[in-house]
């Protein structure tokens, strides 16, 4: 798919044809620069590898200062590949912008969710808890309860809903429909909600 690397501005509201107030998100769709192009004679595969948001000298590796040397462009932060580009379509170090949309266009946005950091299973699964405390219960409320039996399997089985990392997810929001578009701007206003905090970084394709 044809797409993007961008970043989650926040939220608005838009009056659609209908007059109705309807909630979208605000996305910076690009520049990004195409710092590679993959072919099927030198990779094996065919695909365009974009960079977006500038980086410092300084905080880059000597290869990636290298890589992005070849095709003239300054140190990028974020490097997505992209299989839906026809072949000579793009050339290196060409830039993209939001041109690449219209607003006729629905789209898959991908974010990464906000980090909640170590919780219990209440919270990360949903978990009922023990509910009313009667009868002499005493601190087991929002316990996980057996991990499994001791005779057999002996074991805590792969799977087990436990407490743990939560958050920090690669999320798709699919077939969102662009509500406007500031191509000069490389503004992109999609309906709906995305994934992530604001700043964050997201890939649109069409």
């Amino acid at each position: 798919m044809q797409g993007l690397i961008g970043k989650k501005i926040g939220m608005t509201s838009v009056y659609d044809e209908e007059g109705k107030n309807v909630p979208c998100t605000v996305l910076q769709a690009g520049p990004c620069t195409v710092t590679q192009v993959k072919t099927v004679e030198k990779d094996g595969y065919f695909a365009v590898q974009l960079g977006f948001d500038e980086k410092k000298e300084k905080n880059t590796t000597k290869a990636e200062l290298g890589h992005f040397k070849k095709v003239n462009t300054t140190p990028k932060r974020k490097l997505i590949e992209f299989t839906g580009f026809e072949e000579g379509q793009v050339k290196e170090g060409e830039v993209i912008t939001a041109e690449l949309f219209s607003t006729d266009n629905w789209v898959d946005v991908r974010g990464w969710s906000k980090g909640k950091g170590f919780q219990g299973v209440v919270r990360r699964h949903g978990f009922g808890g023990v509910g009313g405390q009667t009868h002499g219960q005493h601190n087991r409320g929002r316990a996980p309860g057996s991990l499994g039996a001791s005779s057999f399997p002996s074991r805590v089985l792969p799977g087990m809903r436990m407490a743990g990392r939560m958050g920090g997810d690669k999320v798709m929001a699919i077939s969102m429909r662009v509500m406007k578009l500031m191509a000069n701007d490389n503004i992109l206003i999609v309906k709906g909600s995305v994934p992530g905090p604001k700043g964050g970084y997201v890939i649109i394709t069409k």
